[in-house]
């Protein structure tokens, strides 16, 4: 009874909605992907556009339930509905048909689905764009409309099924391998990647793995896959930080180290690497690396005495001061 009443609250707002939709839909003509990493669990929907901000229009997600991609005419609420019906236990297919029955624009929409098992729907509208089409593959769909060439989504879905890596990694190389093809037809303005967990914990800010935008950018997948690198980097240093506050210090300089490779010339990462190489008594290693961080940035040696307050540099007064007069 109460799944019933869930559907007509479903039923009714999509009729409301497609009255709204007639002068408001946003121009989102795009390519994208959602996947699912069969080892890991993990859920991504990427993105790439001519439109500014296609991330906060296109790519939703919830960890343990799927992904949705919603472009072409957008019609946005294909988002939030599609997951709670895939959360009621529907399939994407299931979900997905559900809403295109009650929608008056369902012919202008292009709208992929996948959730937790891998399963995909994928629709798209017989009046997008040309040119318009899409691939599904095993855990994954690729999705374009309104592209100079019908090669897109082909190369799409090879690139994804023959690149190894993280999720991440692998998402990323499909939309690439989209501009390589010539891409949108009016060029490239924005890209997002969403990623969340195939299981979710209960903490929101667990569930999700990645969540970056590039809102306008003159190359955005490649500034994309730039912050994607950070993220990674960044992803280290916090559980260096986890591991320097439950007293680690060990394994707080292994996790920065990986962080500083991925970014050698970030002061932060550097910084870091060394306080731990301090914690671990090797001030050989230590000292000429805090001093080139000094050099550049002498606000780096006021914090280091102040860490000795929080208790995370442990080192003697003869050692600190040795440390201040670099």
């Amino acid at each position: 009874m109460r799944f019933i009443q869930f559907l007509l609250v479903i039923l009714l707002s999509q009729e409301l909605m497609a009255q709204f939709y007639k002068t408001s839909e946003p121009f989102t003509h795009t390519y994208s992907i959602v996947a699912r990493d069969s080892l890991t669990g993990e859920m991504a929907v990427a993105v790439q556009s001519h439109w500014f901000s296609v991330g906060s229009v296109v790519t939703y997600g919830k960890a343990g339930v799927g992904v949705v991609a919603t472009q072409s005419l957008v019609n946005p609420s294909y988002g939030p509905k599609g997951l709670a019906l895939m959360e009621q236990g529907l399939s994407p297919e299931q979900a997905l048909n559900i809403l295109l029955e009650n929608d008056s624009g369902a012919m202008y929409r292009q709208v992929a689905f996948l959730n937790n098992k891998g399963l995909v729907a994928t629709h798209t509208g017989n009046q997008c764009i040309d040119e318009a089409g899409h691939r599904q593959g095993k855990n994954f769909s690729v999705q374009a409309n309104m592209m100079l060439e019908n090669t897109v989504w082909d190369a799409m879905a090879k690139a994804f099924e023959s690149t190894k890596g993280s999720l991440s990694y692998r998402v990323l190389a499909a939309l690439k391998a989209a501009e390589n093809e010539k891409g949108d037809i009016r060029g490239k303005q924005s890209a997002a990647i969403l990623i969340v967990k195939g299981h979710a914990t209960g903490n929101i800010w667990e569930d999700v793995v990645m969540d970056l935008r590039v809102e306008d950018h003159e190359n955005p997948i490649q500034e994309l896959e730039r912050l994607v690198k950070i993220h990674e980097a960044y992803d280290y240093m916090n559980k260096g930080d986890l591991a320097m506050e439950k007293g680690d210090s060990k394994k707080a300089e292994s996790l920065y180290l990986q962080a500083q490779k991925l970014f050698p010339d970030n002061l932060e990462m550097t910084y870091w690497y060394a306080i731990n190489l301090l914690n671990n008594k090797d001030y050989n290693k230590a000292f000429p690396i805090l001093k080139s961080v000094f050099d550049q940035d002498k606000n780096w040696k006021t914090l280091t005495k102040r860490l000795v307050k929080s208790k995370l540099l442990n080192i003697s007064e003869k050692k600190l001061a040795a440390v201040m007069a670099l």
